[in-house]
């Protein structure tokens, strides 16, 4: 007697509904989310007598294809887009001005410009 029988493994083929309440077991996921997934081709899945079946495998691949990305942390525990002193600071000279901080005041510093070399043209 096979005493292999009735154990789960990674590879073991379950229906799309046990897979969910094994790999879920919070109830979190369902037949149709399961299904979902497929759909999107992001779960592998095989068809046996009309039957839908994945592996637990099948399930923790899918779920690193789903897995979000975190972003890199900015060293020094800067947020993202604070101007600190030192990151606005460039080379000192007469012409050093604070960076420009939206689309709206570049064009104002480009049209102030403009209009200063033009009023000092002959």
């Amino acid at each position: 007697m096979n005493s292999d029988v009735g154990i789960i493994t990674r590879t073991t083929p379950l229906r799309l509904e046990t897979a969910a309440k094994l790999a879920f077991p919070d109830g979190s996921m369902k037949l149709a989310g399961l299904r979902r997934e497929i759909s999107r081709g992001r779960l592998a899945y095989e068809v046996i007598a009309g039957k839908h079946y994945t592996t637990l495998a099948d399930i923790d691949a899918m779920r690193d294809l789903c897995r979000v990305q975190v972003k890199g942390r900015i060293s020094g525990g800067e947020r993202p887009g604070l101007r600190t002193e030192s990151s606005t600071k460039s080379q000192s000279g007469s012409s050093e001005m604070e960076a420009p901080k939206s689309p709206q005041d570049v064009l104002r510093t480009r049209l102030s410009k403009k209009h200063r070399s033009q009023r000092s043209a002959p």
